[in-house]
């Protein structure tokens, strides 16, 4: 076995790059994914992919940060820009960010597939550090929403960029903890736009600091991005095998690196990205997977999150708990199923992660229906709506947040990864920034319990969702995945 595999990849290292379509008439084809089991008998170690992982997390952080950012600072630069009291402008402020993703968000598949993952990480961190220094140093609002609409534009570019990227520099046993890191940067960056906000209403002209600082962490990812391993599937995707192996051997370490291109060689067919057309994202052998993708983000944000952290500082003023002390809570809650998703996800997997996740968040809106009803006393009744609020974060954040930015580049065949990521990601930002419009104009519609029980049923919609189109990829190279879900034809 060990002498038809070496000559196998002989064979394999001597075709030009563009000529490994033709490996299916070598016999390491005809041997089954599990024989490479037989080359090494141990796990690559996280040490060589853990600081490029790390760097890479910046993205995650920054997206996190100037999600919060605006919250707490709004009054203040209102007040010093001129508009207080235009509830419009307020409005705009933040929700300029958001446009600004989905430009981001429907770019990035193309930027990453064109210019390489850690090339695409450094411009997504142009615009965020000429947004911010815009928006640090304006005297009027049309500067500020323009410096909001460059962040958003990287913010959009970054959460694609992140999940190829972790996805395609991990070890396979370090996958899904590896995944787990986005969450819990996306958290610590929200946390620390709620700390780096608190001497706003104490000192003048504060909120510009909070603006400025972010320039620190984006200048940190476009400079360390120059010594990150770039992914080695794109690398051979682009035909460019002999630096695809010493970015194996980087990240990896040189005894699996064999192994990782036999596996490349086995699922490339020769297809060329850049010819990946976006009708073909929306039909033929494709469309399952780019379903499957988007719906889980569809529901994820038609779950009620974004609704729920933005209400939340009210429900916890309403039990007499001030508007930082609730964000703390929350931040801690999110944090806190963050930290615990990311040691489970390689042990339990996504899909048992993703079922209890969505499961445990319909229950926790039934808690908030329960407290809007007339069956508890007023106190029974706040505590039961801030516990359901932070079981409802917590529970989120177990697999709801952080699995389907995982999972999706998993399930993505490597032709189509970048491009369907973008697509997905585009759906998110969408209903996202619908979820938020309307949720105030629902609220006062149709009332908590009503706008509470639609929530819950899109999280049991989730529940039955995952369990009939999700498929487990806890330990499985991404070879192993594209073959079980999208045989080649």
């Amino acid at each position: 076995m060990w002498a038809r595999q070496c000559k196998a990849f002989t064979i394999y290292k001597q075709l030009p790059s563009r000529d490994h379509t033709n490996m299916d008439n070598v016999e390491v084809d005809s041997a089954p994914l599990q024989s490479n089991t037989d080359l090494v008998n141990t796990n690559p170690s996280w040490t060589h992919s853990f600081p490029h992982v790390l760097v890479a997390t910046i993205s995650s952080f920054l997206f996190g940060y100037h999600l919060g950012v605006v919250n707490e600072p709004l009054e203040s630069i209102s007040l010093d820009l001129g508009f207080n009291g235009n509830t419009l402008a307020e409005g705009l402020v933040v929700s300029t960010c958001l446009g600004g993703a989905l430009i981001g968000s429907i770019l990035s598949g193309w930027v990453a597939d064109g210019l390489g993952r850690c090339r695409a990480f450094q411009i997504s961190a142009v615009p965020m550090i000429i947004g911010a220094l815009l928006s640090a140093t304006t005297k009027n609002l049309a500067c500020m929403l323009l410096g909001r609409m460059l962040v958003g534009t990287g913010m959009g570019l970054g959460p694609t960029v992140v999940s190829l990227y972790i996805t395609e520099v991990s070890p396979p046993s370090m996958r899904g903890t590896y995944g787990g890191f986005v969450q819990i940067a996306t958290c610590l960056g929200l946390m620390g736009a709620l700390f780096v906000s608190i001497p706003v209403k104490e000192i003048s002209g504060w909120w510009r600091i909070c603006f400025g600082v972010s320039i620190i962490p984006a200048a940190v990812l476009a400079l360390a991005m120059m010594f990150c391993a770039e992914s080695p599937h794109w690398l051979h995707k682009r035909g460019r095998s002999v630096e695809a192996e010493a970015e194996f051997e980087r990240l990896l370490g040189a005894s699996h690196v064999k192994t990782a291109m036999q596996e490349l060689a086995k699922s490339d067919r020769g297809d060329d990205t850049d010819a990946v057309r976006f009708s073909e994202l929306l039909h033929g052998r494709h469309f399952r997977v780019v379903f499957i993708g988007s719906t889980l983000f569809a529901l994820q944000q038609l779950s009620g999150i974004n609704a729920v952290f933005y209400f939340s500082s009210s429900v916890f003023k309403s039990a007499g708990v001030s508007s930082g002390i609730a964000n703390l809570f929350v931040g801690v809650a999110n944090l806190l199923g963050s930290v615990i998703a990311m040691v489970l996800m390689d042990e339990l997997g996504r899909r048992v992660l993703l079922l209890w996740s969505f499961f445990g968040m319909a229950v926790s809106m039934g808690l908030q229906v329960a407290a809007a009803g007339s069956y508890f006393s007023d106190s029974g009744a706040l505590y039961l709506a801030v516990g359901g609020m932070l079981m409802f974060v917590f529970t989120f954040a177990l697999g709801a947040g952080p699995v389907p930015g995982l999972l999706l580049p998993e399930i993505f065949p490597g032709r189509i990864r970048a491009k369907a990521m973008a697509v997905c990601m585009s759906v998110h930002w969408v209903i996202n920034f619908f979820v938020g419009l309307l949720f105030l104009r629902l609220l006062e519609q149709l009332g908590p319990r009503l706008l509470y029980t639609i929530f819950g049923t899109f999280c049991l919609v989730a529940v039955v969702f995952v369990k009939r189109n999700v498929m487990e990829t806890k330990g499985k190279s991404l070879q192993e995945i594209e073959i079980a879900l999208l045989p080649q034809e």
